[in-house]
Parts: structure tokens; C-alpha cells; sequence
């Protein structure tokens, strides 16, 4: 019987390939950066999945091909691509514009009740993950800045992004016990 394309084997002994060829760890903080990141797309396809047809969707859509160009970029010792800071500065207008159209915030949130507003901040607290495990990386090699911009850049949409669906039912914590 002929082997399937899908399973090579060659990572039953814990080991990944980067691009490029090179064996690494798949505990590798390389592989956990882009592992991550690829966790937190699958997130966004179940937030779309939740809102669409919702206006958010096509900036959301754009999102997710700019994360697979960050995994590549984070898989690749030696990356040939860079972000643009155009990309950083598109998700800012659409932080300004959700932004301009909510409530002022009066203190820290608690988790959303419904199904869309969970799902973005699912999406947001993966993407602080992310962030995290960029960070981790780039103390032992070089990140384009613009990587870890548009990871915390994009954690900042997120939130304002649970915040509109959460339709101005936000709850807020409250420092005494219940």
C-alpha cells in the first residue's frame, strides 16, 4: 500500500521542519510562536463562523491571510517578507472607527455572555498568547518589529471588537467578593 502525502513520519521523534529544512524541537519557542498563531487563526474562522455576515467579516477574512504571512515569517530562520506598516495601521482605523461608536469603558470588563463577544475575546486572549510567545522568540533571535506591532496591535481590535458584540451589555468587575 502506497504511503499517504499527509503523514511523512518524520516528526515521530518530536521533531518539526522549518522552512528551509532545519530540525527543530517541536517545543522550539519557533514553533510555539507560529503554533500559536495558527491557533488563534482557527479561532478567528469560528468568530467568523458566529458573525457573518456581520461588516467585521472582510477585515477579519484579511486578518487571517496576514497571520498565515506571520507564521511563515516565524517559521523561516532567515524570513524574506516583512510586514507592512500599512497592515498595522489599517487594523488601528478599525480599532478607531469600532472605538468612536462605544461606550467610554469605566473599568475592566468581565467575560462576555454571548456567543460573539465570547468568541472574540477567545480570539483576543490567544492573540495575547501569541504576543507572549513572539516575545519569548525574539530573546533568542531577531523578529521584525513590525511582528510583534501587529500582534499587539491586533489583541487591541479584538478587544474593542468583544466590546461591540457584546451590544452594550458590558458588565464590569467589581472588587468585593459575591
Amino acid at each position: 500500500m502506497k504511503k499517504s502525502a499527509i503523514y511523512t513520519r518524520n516528526g515521530d521523534g518530536g521533531t518539526t521542519s522549518l522552512i528551509g529544512g532545519k530540525r527543530v524541537s517541536k517545543s522550539h519557542p519557533r514553533v510555539e510562536a507560529y503554533g500559536t498563531i495558527d491557533e488563534l487563526n482557527a479561532h478567528l474562522g469560528l468568530l467568523l463562523a458566529a458573525i457573518a455576515p456581520h461588516p467585521q467579516c472582510a477585515t477579519i477574512e484579511k486578518i487571517t491571510n496576514n497571520l498565515f504571512n506571520i507564521g511563515s515569517i516565524l517559521a523561516c530562520e532567515e524570513p524574506t517578507t516583512e510586514i507592512p506598516a500599512t497592515a498595522i495601521a489599517t487594523i488601528e482605523e478599525q480599532i478607531d472607527t469600532i472605538s468612536a461608536g462605544l461606550p467610554k469603558q469605566r473599568g475592566f470588563l468581565l467575560p462576555p455572555a454571548n456567543e460573539q463577544a465570547a468568541r472574540a475575546n477567545v480570539c483576543r486572549t490567544v492573540c495575547r498568547r501569541a504576543e507572549r510567545a513572539v516575545s519569548a522568540l525574539a530573546t533568542e533571535a531577531e523578529i521584525h518589529p513590525n511582528v510583534s506591532a501587529y500582534i499587539n496591535r491586533l489583541s487591541d481590535y479584538l478587544f474593542v471588537l468583544t466590546r461591540l458584540f457584546c451590544n452594550q451589555t458590558e458588565k464590569y468587575w467589581e472588587k468585593h467578593w459575591k
